[in-house]
């Protein structure tokens, strides 16, 4: 009988895991910058495990989780001239007021934000919009924005990034028809258009900014040697490490990992050069200690993990009984997963008798 692989074993669990992540999600147990953290590198690791990868939805996530992660530097790279002030993401706020949309909204945010319009601090709602292929996208914009604005009933900033491969011989337009009038006719909704590939790796690569190091992986890097902008990006990291949360070099890894087109020996001889571990643990054991320090959402967010570790030895079980799983495999994939559960209930009953 043919036994069950490792490759297709390490597929089912890391779907077992995006599914808790999701369900916790879609009950409201987890934020949206705390989802997206999660997300991604489960779906990454997926990918690579997948003999089809989603290419597009990870990088959708990775450009949303790259904006949540260096909000600040987003905005001061490339809007350089407006005045900003406080600001609050409202994607899950969106998302709860209009539920049909959640699957088109991957690679999207939202945010409230003060800025200066005619010299005075004004709310408005910002509408960003992620596109991997060129293609004309003012209908949708506006429609976002109807949605946006009556979501908040503040004015409505829409910004879309194109981060595809091509090279534009004529610009999209920045502008939808969406009414009339007597006077002027037809009115136009205007929104701004970043497109990454214009600017240069050579010059991101040289800016202080951690988000433009990061965007030179996916800029034009005309004349740019790969390896020496991943070196350089280590080297700004590793001098910036106590300033970064861990939300952030998790953020940095998967990002480095994802674009950096280099063989895979040639990455791991560079992280050994340059002394560079951004997270000690593998990305499971890291999400899990993660969550299991976090109060805010400690009970819920374990009593998940219980039913997943749950799910993940009764997976194994059936496997096992099946005769898809070899008893030497099965002894070493069980063994772990009951010491985790053993932790959890003798945590929940140290609280317990705490309470008593």
């Amino acid at each position: 009988m043919t036994m069950i692989s490792e490759k297709q074993i390490k597929i089912e669990v890391i779907k077992g895991k995006i599914e808790a992540l999701e369900g916790l999600y879609k009950d409201g147990f987890l934020p949206d910058e705390e989802y997206v953290k999660r997300i991604i590198p489960l779906r990454g690791e997926l990918n690579k495990s997948s003999e089809k990868p989603k290419r597009p939805k990870v990088h959708d996530s990775l450009f949303k989780w790259l904006i949540t992660a260096f909000t600040a530097e987003f905005f001061e790279h490339f809007f350089p001239g407006v005045k900003k002030g406080k600001y609050l993401f409202i994607d899950k706020e969106f998302i709860s007021r209009y539920k049909a949309l959640k699957d088109s909204l991957e690679g999207d945010l939202f945010l409230a934000m003060e800025v200066e319009a005619d010299g005075q601090i004004e709310d408005v709602v910002i509408q960003i919009e992620h596109q991997s292929i060129r293609e004309e996208v003012g209908k949708r914009v506006f429609e976002y924005l109807c949605y946006a604005w009556l979501l908040k009933e503040k004015p409505v900033w829409s910004i879309v990034i194109f981060t595809d491969e091509a090279v534009w011989r004529k610009d999209i337009s920045d502008t939808y028809w969406y009414g009339y009038d007597s006077t002027q006719t037809k009115q136009y909704h205007k929104f701004d258009i970043i497109k990454i590939k214009k600017e240069l790796s050579s010059d991101l690569i040289k800016k202080k900014s951690i988000l433009c190091k990061l965007l030179s992986l996916k800029a034009n890097d005309k004349g740019a040697d790969r390896v020496e902008l991943i070196r350089e990006i280590f080297r700004a990291v590793s001098e910036l490490k106590e300033r970064l949360n861990n939300d952030q070099l998790l953020m940095i890894e998967q990002w480095v990992d994802y674009y950096k087109s280099i063989p895979e020996d040639s990455f791991k001889k560079l992280k050994e050069e340059v002394n560079m571990s951004f997270v000690a643990t593998t990305i499971s054991e890291h999400l899990y200690n993660e969550w299991k320090t976090e109060g805010k959402i400690e009970g819920k967010i374990e009593g998940k993990i219980e039913g997943e570790i749950e799910g993940e030895i009764k997976s194994l079980e059936d496997l096992y009984r099946e005769g898809l799983l070899a008893r030497q495999e099965y002894e070493k994939r069980i063994a772990p997963l009951r010491k985790k559960h053993e932790d959890i209930l003798a945590k929940r009953s140290e609280g317990f008798n705490g309470e008593g």
